[in-house]
């Protein structure tokens, strides 16, 4: 596919209340709504981006924009946070100051999850297809989607680096289990004092944690001062501790029910989902999309490879999107 113009790409950015908690959404495109069933311009196709955690949709903003101009920008491309996990603007609450109780527990896994289906139902028109683009976490949250709400109408679903089963067995997950789920509490302290630090001082401070990289995105400098809110790394790491209890066993069920539609990616030096993980997903479903990552990107591609997975991605689509 052509690489689209050098026009500046058209983005919309949004904070809303989706299930009672503060929600941000990226919209890349001209479309801003797509909920309304009576319009005739309405795309036949919506991209939407399932983040991984932490699900702070600016980590996404140059994915989707280089995702929309491989696209030859026909298709809108939406990325939408996870339930409290972004800082919400001035005279904007974390939850939604209402009586009506939305969701309960809508910061934990089974939330996200709802949460997600929420937003579909009530921004997005039934009749738009879809394509779920879901990384790390966000594979378990679109397969328990597909699993749901099988009325869906789900081209694909591309799954990268999905943690979709033995979260706490893998390398990572041994590591960060005992923080996650008995001392996370303590991380707490630390962060409400750095919180107090002048924006200038915490963006160097995350420029000095990424500096091993060769190139960073500039948008996840700028986004990662999110995680100097103790509110939102409550949230973040609250819903990290439920991954390592709840995402244990893969649901092989709904893969084996959706599997012409699903595309696997795997890392090969990924310590949340390692290449052993790869090796039995292939093994148990020999006919399915499954690829194992050449380039060595890393699980969070995000970081620092977003152009990169952006241009594989539309590759693999091409032969759905010519069928439209």
């Amino acid at each position: 596919m052509r690489s689209g113009s050098e026009e500046p790409v058209p983005l919309h950015e949004e904070f809303i209340y989706c299930c009672g908690a503060a929600t941000h959404v990226l919209k890349c495109g001209p479309w801003k709504d797509l909920s309304k069933d009576e319009s005739k311009n309405l795309p036949r196709l919506l991209f939407m981006i399932i983040p991984g955690n932490p699900g702070l949709a600016g980590y996404y903003r140059t994915f989707i924009q280089a995702l929309y101009c491989g696209l030859n920008q026909q298709y809108p491309v939406w990325v939408v946070s996870h339930a409290g996990h972004c800082k919400p603007p001035s005279g904007m609450e974390m939850i939604e100051d209402t009586d009506i109780k939305e969701l309960e527990d809508v910061f934990g896994l089974n939330g996200q999850v709802e949460h997600k289906l929420n937003f579909l139902k009530k921004n997005v028109s039934k009749d738009i297809k879809l394509v779920l683009i879901a990384h790390s976490i966000g594979c378990y949250i679109t397969l328990e989607m597909m699993k749901r709400a099988s009325e869906l109408q789900v081209l694909r679903s591309v799954l990268l680096f999905p943690t979709i089963e033995r979260m706490a067995q893998s390398p990572q997950g041994k590591l960060m289990t005992p923080l996650l789920c008995k001392l996370r509490y303590a991380l707490y302290m630390p962060v409400y004092l750095l919180s107090f630090l002048p924006e200038g001082v915490k963006a160097s401070l995350v420029r000095f944690a990424l500096r091993g990289m060769k190139t960073c995105d500039e948008s996840s400098i700028t986004t990662s001062i999110n995680l100097f809110s103790v509110d939102c790394i409550a949230n973040i790491l609250y819903m990290a501790s439920q991954e390592m209890m709840k995402v244990v066993e893969r649901d092989s069920t709904t893969i084996k029910q959706n599997l012409k539609k699903l595309i696997f990616y795997y890392g090969t030096g990924d310590s949340w989902c390692p290449q052993n993980y790869y090796d039995d997903l292939k093994m148990d479903f020999p006919d399915g999309d499954i690829r194992l990552c050449e380039k060595g990107l890393r699980h969070a591609f995000v970081l620092d490879a977003s152009k990169e997975m952006a241009a594989m991605i539309t590759d693999w689509l091409q032969d759905d999107l010519t069928k439209l």
